[in-house]
């Protein structure tokens, strides 16, 4: 049974930090390329960033230089680093598998004075 376990949600004020984990089970991380999406209220799902089985990364235009996606393969856990982060950035965040396309279950990201 595949399982993707998102952590670290939370709220922040503006220009705030904050470390998303998503720890997998059940597939062989290694192997599988992994993803950020976010979906915030009233908008569509947004990918958000993406990093290849070779660590190569790509990332939305909206985060560029603000958030890091990596991956530890020995914990087969993916993380999002966020950054001077901004009330756009409020939204539900999941993490995906590109092996299998499986999804968690999402943390809500609130960013907020």
């Amino acid at each position: 049974q595949v399982q993707l376990m998102e952590s670290g949600g939370g709220s922040v004020q503006p220009g705030g930090s904050m470390r998303l984990s998503c720890t997998a089970a059940g597939i062989i991380f290694s192997v599988s390329s992994m993803s950020w999406y976010r979906k915030a209220p009233g908008k569509e799902r947004e990918l958000v960033a993406t990093i290849s089985r070779d660590r190569t990364t790509t990332y939305a235009d909206s985060v560029k230089g603000r958030f890091t996606i990596s991956r530890d393969n020995a914990e087969s856990t993916l993380y999002l680093q966020m950054e001077n982060l901004k009330p756009e950035d409020t939204a539900v965040y999941y993490c995906k598998s590109g092996l299998g396309g499986f999804w968690g279950q999402g943390t809500q990201v609130i960013v907020s004075s």
